[in-house]
């Protein structure tokens, strides 16, 4: 892998995630004290999900750039959450591509550790890679409304502890332009990782891989 390059294609993702960022600091500000997700708070980073080729290269040069020690801290427990998530899943082995266990052996896998916390998460709860964090950890916490008129739901865990943040309406973001964007991003770190650009893992691989 070419750090240049790599650095190159995180560098434009991140920028890309920003716009989706700005949409929920402006959701924070438009209701303040209704949107409980803060520093410290890790209700959704629990269980494995699935992340991208863009989210998998973006993950594995954040803990790359880490502090000698506090790269091993995370590859430890990365290494750690893959050994659970193969024992959860035998036969599973690398690359670990999540259509390698087909939707509904994934769903089992993500139901059969739902209580296991992401390997980036500290002893507080704080992401050790946060700036880095992956998309889908950027669209929990707010229901999203497309332009074409699709919804994705509030996935927020606690949603039923806050009946405020419980009752926000979808909130408008253009997925579209965003997806059309991300596409040759995909791309071209599915070509830095050695994958095809459909291919699809966990943190925990994505960082011991």
């Amino acid at each position: 892998m070419s750090d240049n390059t790599a650095t190159g294609i995180t560098d434009t993702y991140r920028a890309l995630l920003a716009s989706l960022d700005e949409w929920f600091a402006a959701a924070q500000a438009d209701h303040p004290g209704v949107i409980p997700c803060a520093g410290g708070c890790s209700s959704c980073c629990h269980g494995p999900f699935d992340i991208s080729t863009a989210d998998a290269l973006m993950v594995r040069e954040a803990v790359r750039r880490q502090p000698a020690e506090r790269r091993a801290e995370l590859e430890a427990r990365a290494l750690l959450a893959l050994e659970t998530q193969r024992a959860a899943a035998p036969g599973w082995a690398a690359p670990y591509d999540v259509a390698d266990l087909g939707e509904e052996g994934f769903d089992e896998l993500g139901d059969a550790l739902a209580d296991e916390p992401c390997p980036m998460l500290d002893a507080d709860g704080r992401c050790g890679i946060y700036d880095d964090r992956p998309l889908v950890c950027r669209l929990i916490g707010l229901p999203l409304r497309t332009s074409e008129g699709g919804l994705i739901d509030n996935a927020c865990p606690i949603i039923d502890e806050h009946p405020a943040y419980a009752a926000l309406a979808p909130r408008l973001f253009d997925l579209v332009g965003f997806e059309e964007r991300e596409a040759p991003i995909r791309v071209a770190a599915a070509k830095e990782l050695g994958m095809a650009p459909e291919y699809e893992t966990t943190i925990a691989a994505a960082v011991v891989l």
